[in-house]
């Protein structure tokens, strides 16, 4: 874990010691952080981007936090997850109507850092118990061993597979490669009639493919672009292999998201990759109204024989210019504690970013101890202030790669060549 995060466990525990002739951590500590929250004051806008399903808790959350914060007020905005990145840059540029605290994608925290709009929170009581968090889930706070936010939930990709048909082909166990992925895919549609995979056209869902090769888009120590270069080829080459062997359906050019969840809760496509977001989704299908019929595991390993799935989330930011900083402070802390990320895996399905929050009711779940173990193949995102333009630059030609429409080595190359001329002009071209 990084300097930054590891720095406030070093400075939690000299205080400790330093209080441990008064017992800190037992009565009278808690005795003291009940009369420090009582002092701490001010008004909080926290702009929450979570759904329709998980809000209801969020605003629960925030009442328990007031009981215990009495002089400070959390003004709660649901804004739309799809509409909040754009709203919050605008906001920043208008210098009016920017929220003290936002609920923000792990991919929008670097940009956020390189515009200069979030806090330093480095040290700060918004950390908590830092040691305590998931490594994978540090990378995107963490720049140049500052830390510009607190990790709520992870999102690991996972290979999701329906079991019946899995068994009606012969299938005893989920693939644990590509290669194996596409021969249970022909079993299947042999013996049931159904599909293989559904995929999603979204760049994101293309890093397990180059994953799988040892390689990724960019590597920032090296200053180069290597989503052009053989190893990301081969990667890609593996997901367009998996649509024109008919291993995988050919994805729509619109929509492929939804496309893919509704061909796998009908039982149409016995397999996709998705995260645990989507389960509850997936349940409300006809092929999943026994929920034991759901299967999860790890991705499948690419020819290197390596596994990878992209560490997603969403990670608790505070703007630099917030009026009321220790407020602030005191709510992020508070809602990415133990305590409420174990309530919100309890009770919404999130998975914790913290180890502590993995208690035994949360991993008694088969759903989420699933998506924990698949955990262990997270790699962490490289975090640069352009990824948002990036991807949004790379999404056209993963679709077209997918669909056929460009080679993987063109549509590759392509991107390559946009982002070096637009957005990583420092930047040499691998391949």
């Amino acid at each position: 874990m990084r300097r930054g995060i590891t720095g406030t466990l070093a400075m939690a525990v000299s205080v400790c010691l330093g209080l441990a002739a008064t017992g800190c951590g037992a009565g009278e500590d808690a005795e003291s952080r009940a009369d420090a929250a009582s002092r701490v004051s001010g008004t909080v806008t926290w702009w929450d981007t979570s759904g329709e399903s998980e809000s209801p808790l969020f605003r629960k959350l925030v009442s328990a936090f007031e009981k215990d914060h009495p002089k400070v007020k959390v003004d709660y905005v649901q804004v739309d997850f799809f509409e909040a990145q754009e709203r919050y840059v605008k906001a920043q540029k208008a210098g009016s109507g920017v929220p003290d605290v936002l609920r923000a994608d792990v991919g929008w925290t670097a940009g956020f850092v390189g515009k200069g709009y979030l806090a330093d929170l480095t040290d700060s009581p918004a950390l908590g118990e830092a040691d305590d968090f998931l490594e994978t889930t540090t990378a995107s706070v963490t720049h140049e061993d500052r830390v510009y936010g607190v990790p709520q939930v992870t999102d690991p990709l996972a290979l999701l597979y329906n079991r019946d048909l899995f068994e009606k082909a012969g299938i005893g166990r989920p693939p644990s490669t590509w290669k194996e992925l596409k021969d249970a895919a022909a079993k299947i549609k042999d013996a049931t009639g159904a599909d293989g995979l559904a995929l999603n056209t979204d760049g994101y869902f293309s890093l397990p493919f180059l994953y799988g090769e040892e390689t990724d888009l960019v590597d920032p120590g090296r200053s180069a672009i290597t989503v052009a270069g053989a190893a990301a080829v081969r990667g890609a080459e593996t997901a367009a292999d998996l649509v024109t062997s008919g291993a995988a359906r050919k994805p729509p050019a619109e929509d492929a998201y939804g496309a893919m969840q509704t061909a796998f809760k009908t039982g149409e496509v016995a397999m996709i990759i998705n995260g645990p977001w989507a389960t509850a989704d997936v349940f409300s299908g006809s092929a999943f109204r026994k929920r034991e019929n759901l299967g999860i595991a790890p991705l499948p390993a690419g020819s290197t024989g390596t596994a990878g799935s992209p560490t997603g989330g969403h990670n608790l930011v505070i703007s630099k210019d917030t009026e009321h900083r220790e407020a602030a402070e005191a709510f992020v802390g508070y809602m990415t504690a133990a305590a409420q990320q174990e309530r919100a895996a309890l009770e919404l399905g999130l998975l914790p970013t913290r180890k502590s929050a993995y208690s035994r009711a949360v991993l008694s779940d088969p759903v989420r101890n699933s998506f924990y173990f698949a955990h262990t193949k997270a790699v962490p995102r490289i975090t640069l202030p352009q990824s948002a333009e990036l991807f949004a630059t790379y999404q056209p030609h993963w679709t077209a790669i997918l669909r056929g429409e460009e080679t993987p080595r063109e549509g590759m190359r392509a991107t390559a060549e946009e982002w070096r001329a637009t957005l990583l002009p420092e930047y040499r071209l691998d391949g």
